[in-house]
C-alpha cells in the first residue's frame, strides 16, 4: 500500500506541476492576445518575434506541446484510477454534499478544453506551419493581426465555440489552479491569499479570452 500511495502522490505531484506550467503559458498567451485589442502593431511585433525566434519555436514550443499532452494524459489516468478506487458508483455518490461541481467534473471540463485545443491548432498552429514551411511565403511581420481577426469576422459559430470553451476552462481552473498548489505542498500563511488569487485568475483570464473573441467579432461586422 505504501508503494501505491507514493505512486499516487507522485502522479498528482506531476499533474500539478504540469498544470502550473500551463497556467504560466496561459497568462503569457493572454497578454500577447490582448494587445490585439489595444494595439494591432504591438500584436504583430510580438507575434512575429514569437513566430521566428529559434528558442521559442525549437525549444519552448515542443516543451509546451509535451506539457499539454502529459497533463491531459495524466488527467485521464488519475480519473480512471479514482473511479476504480471508489467502492460506490457515481450514481449513488452524493458528491455535492462535500465537493464542488468543478472538482467532481474536472474530466468533463478538461475534455472540452482538449477539444478546443484541437480547434485552436486547426485555426492557428497548422495554418502557421503551412504558411512558413509548405507554401514558403516571404516573411511578413504585419500579417498576424489580420489573420487573427479573420478567424472571427462574420463567424458567430466559431466565436461562440471559443467563448464556450473558455467558459469551461474557467470552470477547470477554478478547482485545478488552487488544488495544484495543494498537491505540491504549498500550505503556509499565504495560502488564503493564494486561494483568492487563483480564483481571480481562473475567472479573469478565460473571460479575457472570451472578450477578445467577441471584440474582434463585433468590431469587424
Amino acid at each position: 500500500m505504501a508503494g501505491i500511495s507514493k505512486t499516487s502522490i507522485a502522479r498528482k505531484f506531476a499533474m500539478a506541476l504540469s498544470g502550473l506550467f500551463l497556467v504560466l503559458f496561459l497568462a503569457q498567451h493572454f497578454t500577447i492576445n490582448f494587445t490585439s485589442v489595444v494595439s494591432p502593431s504591438t500584436f504583430n511585433e510580438i507575434s512575429h518575434f514569437m513566430g521566428t525566434n529559434f528558442v521559442v519555436q525549437a525549444i519552448l514550443q515542443p516543451i509546451l506541446i509535451l506539457g499539454v499532452v502529459f497533463h491531459f494524459i495524466m488527467g485521464f489516468v488519475l480519473d480512471i484510477r479514482n473511479r476504480k478506487a471508489r467502492s460506490v458508483s457515481y450514481a449513488k455518490f452524493n458528491g455535492g454534499s462535500n465537493s464542488s461541481w468543478m472538482s467532481r467534473n474536472m474530466i468533463i471540463s478538461g475534455s472540452v478544453v482538449l477539444l478546443f485545443l484541437g480547434l485552436h491548432f486547426y485555426d492557428f498552429w497548422i495554418p502557421e506551419l503551412v504558411h512558413k514551411y509548405v507554401e514558403s511565403h516571404p516573411d511578413d511581420p504585419t500579417r498576424y493581426y489580420n489573420e487573427t481577426v479573420a478567424k472571427f469576422t462574420g463567424d458567430p459559430i466559431r466565436t461562440g465555440l471559443y467563448a464556450l470553451s473558455f467558459s469551461f476552462l474557467m470552470l477547470h481552473l477554478l478547482h485545478g489552479f488552487a488544488s495544484s498548489f495543494q498537491s505540491v505542498g504549498f500550505n503556509n500563511m499565504y495560502s488564503k491569499a493564494l486561494k483568492v488569487f487563483t480564483k481571480a485568475f481562473a475567472i479573469v483570464i478565460p473571460m479575457g479570452f472570451v472578450f477578445i473573441a467577441i471584440f474582434h467579432y463585433f468590431n469587424n461586422l
